[in-house]
């Protein structure tokens, strides 16, 4: 990439920010469709986060050393804030009277979802480790971000970094297997629309690396 992009981008050059749009949009997308498991919500936090890049463009100075790790940071935070969101809301509704039950459609449609066995046990259970441990692990694994990227995303000390995804790689292999395993222990997931289900059919996309190392 052109190394004068930053500058440009911070000069308020759209053309530029286009480019760095079409570098990395692809990249954003992935580590959001993973950590969150929903393909419209990471569509979303997509767009969040390169809406947040073009405000805080000024930023793209000498100390972002990587332009991906700093956009990877910045979906980081959406994802956070948006998990905000969503507690406070479940909270809201869940004092709110129940709705009248109404009829499900949505186990006709399964079989057309697209989807990825591994990865849906996979974003499962990576909603069972420790926040800190999950942003990790999605931007070292999943993302392709080395130990000292990661670091600059997460404002982390890099021994910190190496520790928590050592952890994180250790808790996901053993609940992956879990949710993978049949009977009791296996969890089924949802099926509404927008989610990813258990259900056979086409791969993810974007079709990137699909499992927890």
């Amino acid at each position: 990439m052109d190394f004068l992009l930053p500058e440009r981008v911070r000069s308020g050059d759209r053309a530029a920010f286009a480019e760095i749009f079409d570098e990395h949009a692809r990249v954003v997308y992935a580590h959001a469709v993973r950590t969150t498991g929903d393909w419209a919500l990471a569509e979303d936090v997509m767009s969040l986060t390169f809406l947040e890049a073009w405000r805080l463009r000024d930023k793209l100075r000498k100390e972002v050393r990587s332009v991906r790790a700093w956009l990877l940071g910045i979906a980081t935070n959406v994802m956070r804030n948006i998990a905000r969101t969503a507690r406070r809301h479940r909270a809201a509704m869940s004092r709110l009277p129940p709705p009248e039950a109404l009829p499900d459609f949505s186990d006709g449609v399964v079989g057309q979802m697209a989807d990825a066995e591994r990865l849906a046990a996979a974003a499962r259970a990576l909603k069972r480790l420790k926040r800190t441990e999950r942003e990790v692990f999605t931007l070292v694994v999943w993302s392709d971000l080395g130990y000292a990227a990661a670091a600059e995303a997460l404002g982390l000390p890099v021994g910190t970094v190496r520790s928590r995804l050592s952890r994180a790689r250790e808790k996901l292999r053993r609940l992956v297997e879990d949710e993978l395993a049949p009977g009791p222990h296996g969890v089924e997931p949802r099926t509404c629309s927008g989610h990813i289900s258990q259900g056979k059919g086409t791969p993810v996309r974007p079709s990137d690396k699909r499992s927890a190392r």
